[in-house]
């Protein structure tokens, strides 16, 4: 039997995805390509801006078209959590739904037409998934499910339910499997990776993020570690430090910002104020210089002023992040602020999403034109028609001649050239 998935969104949906096929490839599922030629295909949703799922139905429109006779199509997903039955009224098409809390219910939902499986409380912190010989030296480690912040923006709470850790002698297992099995990088996921072990769900010594970073980084065979996300409000000294001087954790990270002006960031419940922001900064780029740095930013969230958005401006000035993630405001059904009626003008929003995104080009030319001439010991991650592509530890990407390394190995790499804020190397 042939599986099918489309997987949107984040990378947590990805590794949710590589569960639902590790299971499904135990009841006899090998994955294709090809979604005619499917007898099962799985539609994994985002539902954190309006446009993906906007895109779910007219893709489950286009399956439907194109599938097989008796092929069945499926809903997951964080889409799948917050819509439920609706789904199965709007698209009849639609075979079974099945919310992104849900993963381990896969083997069993494909065998029931109708049945909808969105549980927020159902527990798959200790489920043990079927695993996939990794298909690449990188590889994706979730080390908690849900959330428990209640940003007024955001409806992953809504979507994932409460946070829970996976125990980490799971985790150690898990990641040194895949060190043995050939994984060079891995990536860990939460919703706030750095608030690991603040609840499990059964009993479990005392541990923290840092706890786990420095067991993970004993394994033999794993070179790298990065993570995502962060939240600003749980970097601490210690936090900090053991980023700084473990030399297995990758000296890039991701501290979403999502807004400039306190006034925003208390309307979006974050927790933080700017100031602690910067702080966190500047302690960071004291212990690391080379870091580098990336984040998300919203703008025109509800009430924000010119005022507000020069404020978002001025952190951009003062960190010059390497990477940006910036999207206008999207009203989400059950959260806060999907009610609020101090909306901001679609106009300038995207004048002020123009005007942000303007400046960070400029800022990635200035940061480039500066790696001229520095060597980064690189991890090559594809190779093609001779031209090897990799990043550095502190997430610089680079393109260079592979010369006779391959995929998989470290080679010291020396910037030459530059395009568009991109870099171009050779082997030093």
């Amino acid at each position: 039997m042939k599986l099918y998935i489309e997987t949107m969104g984040c990378a947590m949906n990805s590794r949710d995805s590589e569960h639902m096929v590790g299971e499904l490839g135990k009841v006899g599922y090998t994955p294709t390509s090809e979604p005619s030629e499917a007898d099962l295909i799985l539609i994994n949703t985002c539902s954190v801006r309006e446009k993906p799922e906007r895109k779910l139905f007219s893709e489950i429109g286009q399956f439907a078209k194109i599938k097989k006779p008796g092929a069945k199509i499926g809903v997951c997903g964080c889409t799948a959590s917050h819509m439920g039955a609706e789904i199965l009224k709007k698209a009849p098409s639609v075979n079974f739904v099945l919310g992104a809390r849900n993963v381990s219910k896969i083997s069993q939902i494909i065998k029931q037409d109708k049945a909808v499986a969105i549980d927020l409380d159902h527990d798959d912190s200790t489920y043990v998934f079927a695993s996939q010989a990794p298909s690449s030296i990188k590889a994706l480690l979730n080390i908690s499910i849900g959330c428990d912040k209640h940003c007024t923006y955001c409806i992953v709470p809504h979507t994932r339910g409460k946070e829970i850790s996976i125990p980490m002698d799971l985790l150690l297992k898990e990641a040194d499997k895949l060190a043995q099995a050939g994984v060079k990088e891995i990536l860990l996921l939460g919703q706030n990776v750095n608030n690991y072990g603040v609840r499990f769900s059964t009993a479990h010594p005392k541990v923290n993020f840092t706890t786990l970073l420095e067991k993970l980084s004993q394994i033999s065979g794993l070179k790298r570690i990065r993570f995502t996300s962060p939240h600003p409000l749980h970097m601490d000294n210690v936090f900090l430090e053991h980023f700084a001087t473990n030399p297995k954790v990758c000296k890039s990270i991701h501290i979403p910002l999502q807004s400039g002006s306190n006034a925003i960031l208390k309307a979006m419940k974050r927790g933080y104020s700017r100031e602690w922001y910067l702080d966190r900064i500047t302690r960071l780029k004291t212990l690391v210089p080379e870091v580098g740095i990336s984040t998300d930013i919203i703008v025109g969230f509800p009430g924000e002023t010119p005022k507000d958005f020069e404020d978002t401006l001025d952190i951009l000035e003062q960190v010059r992040f390497d990477t940006l993630y910036s999207f206008i405001y999207s009203p989400r059904p059950l959260t806060p602020s999907y009610t609020w009626e101090n909306k901001v003008p679609k106009e300038e929003a995207s004048a002020h999403l123009e005007r942000l995104q303007s400046r960070h080009k400029e800022i990635l030319e200035q940061k480039a034109r500066a790696e001229l001439g520095k060597t980064h010991e690189v991890l090559i991650e594809k190779i093609a028609e001779g031209v090897a592509e990799g990043r550095s530890g502190n997430g610089r990407l680079l393109s260079f001649e592979a010369g006779g390394a391959g995929v998989g190995d470290f080679v010291a790499v020396k910037v030459v050239a530059h395009h568009k804020g991109s870099l171009k190397g050779r082997i030093a």
